[in-house]
């Protein structure tokens, strides 16, 4: 029994120590004590395992500083032999021979590099209080002082080393190994800068990259770790034609343009990032339920070959109804039917129409779009027929448009033609009705920047959307007027000063860290939101009530009523106004626990927003509150409860997804 024993110990310490490595630091929680104090703690001995295998034959006291004890408890060798039920006195002491240099592995995961250990065992107490039969194996551990990252260098070999058009990725891959420096060492650190470092090579023009040699120096006197990597790119790699698989009903040559469009044309660089935009614009083509998309490198080194683009789909339905039940705090209970066409005939247009039935607002709608072309752009068409009630008003409307629109990650883009037809009717006060001939037609062109880090989750970043219309009322009295809204949201988070003046400095330049390097501040984050409009027109112009503004509800002034907020007539009455202002100011803070981070987030909030019709005489509302996020696959849940400042009341509010 003693000899297969300790071969067994022998033979798996370098197996766990290769197990325990990348979870190093990955096993640390907070220390709940001041940096260096040591505490004292003992392995529990109604695990699962124990549980399955018998009662614990000894138990494991350790007195170690409480940031390193959860880690050591969990990862030590003589935990798997705690209830291996033949295993005697003699046995253990020999285990424990072997436990000094099990704990330095351990402590070198995690920068310890010369720690002192004692580790000795007290047998059980014949007559005393019920104990394990062997005793208790004490241990006690002075980890010393922590390594730090001291250099972190990367070399290069095959066509990055010289070429000048892998500068700027030189440059990004050596900038990313030197994050580390000044940080304490952790193996787990250790492995994520290669795995970084690689990433960032294999991204861009390299897939077939690799970590050719890796060294991290320990100085165990001067406690500081060198670290080398040495990179191979191997050859660049360039794009050839486009294969798509699977398509059949609708065709190749939109996912062959929508290729191109994300940047993959033949003889370009091979760049994952442009990979998977042309992937999302695919999916997000409505043709399609699946897509794949990859770069076939089998045809080898060679770089006089270009590697074809391989792109696999499975077909949607070329028609479907989708029936819907929901709510919301605004309208109460929703009721909604959509049918989909993904090929109109003779035109082949997409067509998407609608209907909506809610407390107060009822809706019809089709809108129709054509294929996207080389350009980017493609034709738009859309019409809507709309009731909307507030109290005792009621608005009925249609609206007719048409136009070319250009999407992309970073960028939206639209102009459009225009015609609005409005009937406002109040049962109570004439000041808040219409004779139902306010129509107007206008050219508009609107545009809509993105420079957040994730999405739908940013943690940082920012948006900016404005719409330019100029126009001319119809009916019984036509005159000419101008209509401009904008919108921003904004995101900072509540790092070090240094990062956020990084941040404003940064302004209007596309974030260059990838989601995974812009994890959420233990803090959370700060969010801004700011929304205007203006109708610029002759007093006496009849603009429709649906080109003019009122707010409040969910997602603009929290602790009013959906379109509460408006210009308030001398009968108190409630109308659509020409100028409209509205901001929102939140802290967003993650919830944790027991140091790892919730899918949940706490909001506090203060709204502020204001409909005029002259910009001299503005009566702002305002709305304070806290609430909850609730960050689900399908977007962002927020509850919120706001208390309406000038209405004195108290609303729940309730909304679903990000968009901008």
């Amino acid at each position: 029994m003693k000899r297969p024993l300790l071969r067994r110990v022998a033979s798996t310490r370098l197996f766990c120590l290769l197990l325990l490595l990348p979870l190093g630091a990955a096993a640390q929680t907070p220390a709940a004590s001041a940096p260096g104090a040591t505490s004292s703690a003992t392995a529990p001995s109604d695990d699962v395992d124990d549980a399955a295998e018998g009662p614990a034959r000894f138990d494991i006291q350790l007195e170690a500083p409480a940031k390193l004890q959860p880690f050591l408890l969990r990862h030590l060798d003589l935990q798997r032999y705690r209830t291996l039920q033949d295993l005697d006195g003699s046995e253990l002491d020999r285990l424990l021979i072997a436990a000094p240099d099990n704990l330095r592995d351990l402590l070198g995961t995690q920068g310890h590099f010369s720690p002192q250990i004692s580790v000795g065992r007290e047998p059980a107490t014949p007559g005393g209080a019920p104990a394990p039969a062997l005793g208790t194996v004490r241990i006690r551990i002075e980890p010393g002082p922590v390594t730090s990252v001291a250099s972190s260098s990367v070399y290069f070999r095959g066509d990055i080393a010289n070429a000048e058009a892998a500068v700027a990725q030189r440059e990004t891959i050596q900038r990313s190994s030197q994050g580390a420096v000044g940080q304490d060492f952790t193996q787990a650190g250790w492995g994520r800068v290669k795995s970084d470092t690689l990433r960032l090579l294999t991204n861009e023009r390299y897939p077939r990259g690799r970590i050719v040699n890796s060294l991290s120096d320990i100085d165990t006197t001067a406690n500081a770790a060198h670290w080398h990597i040495e990179l191979d790119s191997g050859t660049p790699v360039r794009i050839g034609t486009v294969r798509v698989e699977g398509a059949q009903r609708y065709g190749t040559a939109t996912v062959e343009r929508l290729v191109r469009l994300a940047g993959l044309r033949p003889g370009a660089d091979y760049s994952l990032t442009r990979l998977q935009d042309a992937q999302q614009k695919i999916a997000d083509s409505g043709y399609y339920t699946s897509v794949f998309a990859y770069v076939d490198l089998e045809p080898g080194d060679d770089p006089a070959t270009e590697a074809p683009v391989v792109v696999q789909v499975k077909e949607a339905q070329l028609q479907s109804v989708v029936l819907g039940v929901g709510g919301s705090t605004n309208n109460g209970p929703r009721l909604s039917a959509e049918h989909k066409h993904l090929r109109l005939p003779v035109i082949g247009w997409q067509a998407l129409s609608k209907l909506q039935l809610e407390r107060n607002d009822q809706q019809l709608s089709s809108d129709w779009s054509a294929p996207i072309e080389d350009d980017g752009w493609h034709w738009l068409a859309g019409g809507r027929l709309a009731r909307q009630i507030d109290d005792d008003t009621t608005v009925s409307s249609l609206r007719l448009s048409a136009g070319k629109a250009q999407a992309s990650t970073l960028l939206d883009r639209r102009y459009f033609l225009q015609f609005d037809r409005a009937r406002t009717v109040n049962t109570v006060s004439k000041l808040a009705s219409s004779d139902g001939n306010e129509a107007a037609i206008s050219a508009n062109y609107g545009w809509t920047w993105r420079r957040f880090d994730t999405l739908p989750y940013p943690n940082r970043g920012y948006g900016l959307g404005l719409t330019l219309g100029v126009g001319m009322t119809l009916g019984g009295v036509r005159q000419p007027f101008v209509s401009t809204q904008a919108r921003w949201l904004g995101y900072w988070p509540l790092d070090p000063v240094t990062e956020v003046l990084d941040e404003l400095l940064t302004i209007g330049q596309a974030p260059d860290k990838p989601a995974s390097s812009s994890p959420s501040s233990w803090n959370g984050r700060l969010a801004l939101r700011l929304q205007g409009g203006a109708v610029l027109a002759d007093t006496d112009a009849p603009i429709p009530d649906t080109l003019l503004f009122l707010t409040g509800g969910d997602t603009t002034v929290r602790g009013y009523g959906l379109r509460d907020i408006g210009v308030v007539q001398p009968d108190g009455s409630v109308t659509a106004g020409r100028y409209l202002g509205v901001a929102s100011f939140e802290w967003q803070r993650p919830i944790w626990r027991n140091g790892v981070r919730t899918p949940w987030e706490s909001v506090l909030f203060v709204d502020a927003g204001a409909v005029t019709n002259q910009s001299t005489q503005v009566d702002t509302r305002v709305g304070v509150g806290a609430g909850l996020r609730y960050n689900s696959p399908v977007g962002p849940l927020q509850l919120d409860l706001a208390y309406g400042v000038d209405a004195k009341r108290f609303r729940v509010h309730l909304n679903v997804g990000f968009s901008f």
